[in-house]
């Protein structure tokens, strides 16, 4: 496990010299590695020759010190797993190695739509994912990242940074892995109890509400999945939203062909983010 910026571009450089021509894969991740981690490296070692993982902790992501603290690491269970997949290297630097300041003095802003959804409740959120995400594709230049599918935003606002920034990069998505129950594996997901789990569940579930009646339109859609969600007080929704997944905004009534349905709550105070590809009329 290489934690230094200097180690990993010494590593790299003994990398692209054995194998010259080969493709490197980036999967970025802020580590407490799960089910949906193992399809992602699966997926790059099918894109690429090379593959990178970094565990990072960004704290940019977080809304105070304390809750950057809080958040679930697991470096030795991760590097094992990493391992065992055949992941050729495993960057896991501190914060102070990629944010010698203590914050980023040059940053990549999200703009408007890094402050909708996500951003609504977090507006500092997207701003810090893509200034890390920036280092990062930057210190590997891979040529393809590897991102799931589970936070449909971060993956459009990073393949339009790709874009502006005019990066040489390809991306790559995986399906969101699920349980059972249809919750997207994630660490939160573990930490519920059992009545939490099935109040959870139900966050799936009206998407799929939402999906079987998109052919009625967004009104009834959406009416389909809050129907779903009704009567159960451990859910506090945060937003159900329909959006074109070609600009990320909010669809318009009478919309038809290809959308999204993005969905936010908590539950015992774990917060879920959740969506499902729809096709509209």
């Amino acid at each position: 496990m290489i934690s230094t910026v200097d180690g990993l571009r010494t590593r790299l450089a003994e990398v692209r010299a054995a194998a010259p021509g080969a493709r490197v894969a980036l999967i970025s991740t802020i580590g407490s590695l799960h089910d949906g981690h193992i399809d992602l490296v699966h997926r790059a070692r099918e894109v690429a020759d090379v593959v990178v993982v970094s565990l990072f902790v960004n704290p940019l992501r977080f809304g105070s010190p304390a809750e950057h603290a809080a958040y679930p690491r697991t470096p030795d269970e991760d590097e094992n797993l990493l391992e065992s997949l055949g992941v050729d290297v495993v960057f896991a630097p501190e914060p102070a190695e990629l944010l010698p300041d203590g914050a980023a003095t040059t940053k990549v802003t999200a703009g408007d739509l890094g402050l909708r959804y996500e951003g609504r409740t977090r507006p500092f959120y997207f701003d810090g994912l893509l200034t890390v995400e920036a280092k990062l594709l930057n210190l590997v230049r891979p040529d393809v990242a590897v991102y799931g599918e589970r936070d449909r935003q971060r993956v459009f606002l990073v393949r339009r940074m790709i874009r502006d920034l005019y990066l040489d990069v390809e991306v790559e998505t995986v399906r969101t892995v699920r349980r059972d129950d249809g919750l997207p594996v994630s660490t939160r997901v573990g930490m519920l109890e059992d009545r939490d789990l099935a109040a959870a569940a139900l966050l799936p579930a009206a998407l799929d509400a939402a999906a079987a009646n998109a052919d009625r339109g967004i009104d009834a859609c959406i009416a389909a999945a809050q129907s779903t969600l009704m009567g159960e007080p451990r859910i506090r929704l945060e937003y159900l939203s329909v959006v074109d997944p070609r600009t990320f905004l909010p669809a318009d009534e009478g919309s038809q062909g290809p959308a999204l349905a993005l969905i936010a709550a908590t539950v015992a105070g774990h917060r879920f983010v959740d969506n499902a590809d729809i096709y509209l009329g």
